[in-house]
């Protein structure tokens, strides 16, 4: 079978299921695990080549409505009758192990994705589990967007990842999945911890100067006890088991102690 996947977390659910030999082309984001970067790049998942995506006649085109204005490429696949499925867009972290299920039934690899998706409850259970000892939850700012501010609330995996990691989330009391907010508001509720995973961006092009040049930063429990982290983003915004690793991360940051490094190897889900 021939697969095209257009957003990087379909193409990491594929990389989970061993069909990464089956990939014969993938968006410009994706880049997990690095045998990808060697296959055709379509462009940016919100503006795929569509000519090169009908020139290469795959199977099956894995798409996504994970972010507006994906749904132009839902249109020029109708349009063009070229055979996709959309992988639903999950809200929690067993919808996101859900989605392993999904792929695996329409790949022929669902009983991989039955034995997958049990780790990976497994592991949620246990990070449940170790929470429970967390006394004194921190609250965490999680910075998505610079410009203008935007950070995820309620409805968002990253509530559940603060939660499970023995944290809080800011801007938990916001029912939305991506709140704007502004500088003021967020020194007024003044978090333990500050982790900034800027959307699309790097790790190691995010400038914090950025962030330490606002007004009035120098005041912040986070600056003042050097509680401030830039994170790797594919491991905390793209829907797919990898936030397992993004959990463990930040776990080990707030309490050490009661989260120590749990795995051995980077992703226990990889064989």
């Amino acid at each position: 079978m021939k697969l095209i996947s257009i957003c990087p977390s379909n193409t990491e659910l594929l990389a989970y299921l061993g069909l990464i030999d089956s990939l014969i082309a993938v968006d410009d984001f994706s880049d997990w695990p690095k045998e990808v970067n060697l296959l055709p790049k379509l462009g940016p998942d919100l503006t795929i080549d569509m000519d090169l995506v009908e020139k290469l006649q795959p199977d099956l085109v894995l798409a996504s409505l994970t972010v507006p204005g994906m749904e132009r490429n839902i249109e020029e696949l109708e349009k063009r009758n070229i055979p996709y499925v959309i992988v639903p867009n999950p809200k929690t972290l067993r919808e996101v192990g859900e989605g392993l299920l999904f792929v695996g039934k329409i790949t022929n690899t669902y009983e991989r994705a039955t034995k997958i998706y049990k780790k990976f409850t497994e592991l949620l259970n246990t990070y449940h589990s170790l929470s429970m000892k967390v006394e004194h939850p921190k609250t965490i700012y999680w910075e998505w967007w610079a410009k203008p501010i935007f950070t995820p609330g309620a409805s968002n995996w990253l509530t559940e990842i603060s939660r499970l990691a023995g944290g809080r989330n800011l801007f938990e009391d916001k029912l939305e999945a991506s709140v704007k907010t502004d500088w003021e508001e967020i020194k007024r509720r003044d978090p333990d911890v500050m982790c900034i995973v800027w959307v699309g961006v790097q790790m190691e092009k995010v400038n914090p100067k950025v962030i330490y040049k606002r007004q009035g930063t120098e005041q912040l429990k986070a600056i003042k006890t050097n509680q401030i982290h830039i994170l790797e983003e594919p491991l905390f915004c793209r829907p797919s088991p990898r936030l397992l690793v993004g959990l463990n991360k930040i776990a080990s940051i707030l309490h050490p102690q009661i989260f120590p490094a749990l795995y051995e190897k980077e992703d226990p889900l990889m064989d």
